[in-house]
């Protein structure tokens, strides 16, 4: 064999061997992920060739599967109330994927989990259609009806959050304005244009405003600034007048901040009218002693800083809330008052309020009761599982003293219910570069307890393309009425 011939040879086999590494490769190295990626068309004729399994709120389903015909697609996903549960469900669609809990729990919902292998085998014997494992829920559907009510009524863009404080569970999780996924549940044109409607809507119907979504959280905040002062020391009498005067001059800064309740009202206020009156200037001066280590330590035992996942289940819940590092003395200050570079999810605002209530115990939230089988055999089971000590069960309870008084004699008692022990804090979060260019946001916080029974809620209100009021937002005249609401459905008042 002359040279070239040799050379044609060689190369050609190593081709040859080229090929079958690569062949060899996709098979045993890269078939798992091949045989699951998302954009495999095999796996989503899998994910909808049998009903889904449903999940649960209450006793309920609140999906359900609807036969269809003329697509390798068997089975589309239906809907009951959709827009309610939406950012509990999320949605499963045949061309735009899944989201949320149809998508974490895929395997289970579709039945091809690997712990389902035996009951497949057993179907393929006795004939028996497939079909998916249920997810049950920690939601309340009254809890779950009075937020999203709260909030249409209003006509607002907003979320609402519940815990029980005791637990952790998530006992209604609402973002509005919202949507239906059964409307593009399929992957016909006329469904994915109504998707598409959906993504260009400039209210942003597809946001999961309670978990995804960051705000600064405004006076909310003052709550955990008074616990970070309580517990590092730096107020020892929630009763004692402070030596913060009004308007307050924050540092290194010729601004001055004073607050709405007045100048006369705030300067040198005690932390407890400061909290009843939402006082700026004493909780300037308090994040400012703390100082910004301490404060973003306080804040992070609080759940800042960190993604929220329930863990049992590894599903992530909700987007990790910022307290910045290397704060300057000016920002510093600013975080006491829930301004700044800070922000929040309404999920974080709700777990701040929850750990208070419940002495200083932050409860890991999770939204997943327990995953069951086909034949209603429960596969996992979540427990409560403490995620922190945030703050000492002493300093805990000065901070309910204080909500609660501000509650009974100051700003959130909107949210008062009879027979029920409620502490409360209104928040309003500025909007743009200068304080007056835009409406703030609105925040509310609360906690009822009664019989036995405690609920944490935090309403959040986005007052964009709303007719309304500055004060209508700082008074709690919104939120309030709506965090009321969400704790006598949970209460049962």
């Amino acid at each position: 064999m002359n040279r070239p011939l040799r050379h044609i040879a060689i190369f050609c086999g190593l081709l040859v061997m080229a090929l079958l590494l690569r062949a060899n490769w996709l098979q045993y190295v890269k078939s798992e992920s091949l045989a699951t990626h998302e954009k495999n068309r095999r796996v989503k004729i899998a994910q909808f060739a049998t009903p889904r399994g449903d999940i649960v709120v209450g006793s309920d389903a609140i999906t359900g599967s609807k036969a269809v015909e003329g697509t390798d697609f068997k089975y589309k996903r239906t809907f009951k109330q959709g827009p309610m549960y939406a950012p509990v469900t999320g949605y499963a669609s045949q061309a735009q994927g899944m989201s949320l809990l149809e998508k974490t729990y895929d395997s289970i919902l579709s039945g091809q989990d690997d712990r389902f292998a035996f009951r497949h085998a057993k179907d393929i014997i006795t004939g028996e259609q497939r079909r998916g494992g249920d997810v049950i829920t920690t939601i309340d559907p009254k809890a779950q009806k009075a937020g999203y009510k709260g909030l249409t009524d209003l006509g607002a863009r907003g979320a609402v959050v519940a815990l029980e404080p005791e637990t952790g569970k998530v006992l209604a999780l609402v973002s509005t304005p919202s949507y239906d996924p059964s409307v593009f549940a399929g992957n016909s044109f006329k469904e994915g244009d109504k998707f598409q409607a959906l993504v260009d809507d400039k209210s942003k119907p597809l946001a999961n405003r309670p978990l995804r979504e960051t705000y600064p959280p405004g006076s909310t905040f003052k709550i955990l600034t008074a616990a970070a002062a309580l517990e590092n020391g730096v107020v020892t009498d929630v009763d004692a007048a402070s030596d913060a005067v009004s308007p307050y001059p924050l540092p290194l800064s010729t601004n001055k901040i004073g607050s709405e309740a007045g100048d006369a009202v705030c300067s040198k206020a005690s932390m407890k009218t400061a909290m009843q009156y939402s006082c700026n200037n004493v909780f300037l001066d308090a994040a400012s002693k703390v100082g910004a280590e301490k404060m973003r330590e306080t804040a992070e035992k609080f759940g800042f800083n960190a993604d929220v996942y329930s863990e049992e289940f590894g599903d992530m819940l909700a987007t990790k809330s910022l307290y910045p590092s290397e704060l300057d003395k000016p920002g510093t200050a600013l975080t006491g008052m829930g301004q700044g570079s800070l922000t929040s999810t309404p999920m974080q605002m709700a777990m701040v309020t929850a750990a208070l209530a419940n002495d200083g115990k932050l409860m890991q939230p999770y939204i997943v009761d327990e995953l069951r089988g086909p034949d209603l055999s429960v596969l996992e089971k979540n427990e409560p599982k403490l995620k922190s000590q945030a703050v000492s069960e002493e300093t805990a309870k000065k901070v309910q003293e204080m909500m609660e008084f501000t509650a009974k004699e100051g700003s959130a008692q909107r949210a008062l219910i009879d027979g029920v022990t409620v502490g409360g804090k209104t928040g309003t979060a500025q909007r743009g570069v200068n304080v007056n260019d835009k409406v703030p946001y609105g925040w509310f916080v609360s906690y009822g307890k009664s019989g036995g029974k405690s609920v944490a809620v935090a309403v959040f209100i986005d007052p964009t393309a709303m007719d309304i009021s500055r004060s209508d937002i700082s008074g709690g005249r919104l939120g309030a009425p709506i965090a009321k609401s969400v704790m006598k459905a949970v209460l049962g008042k």
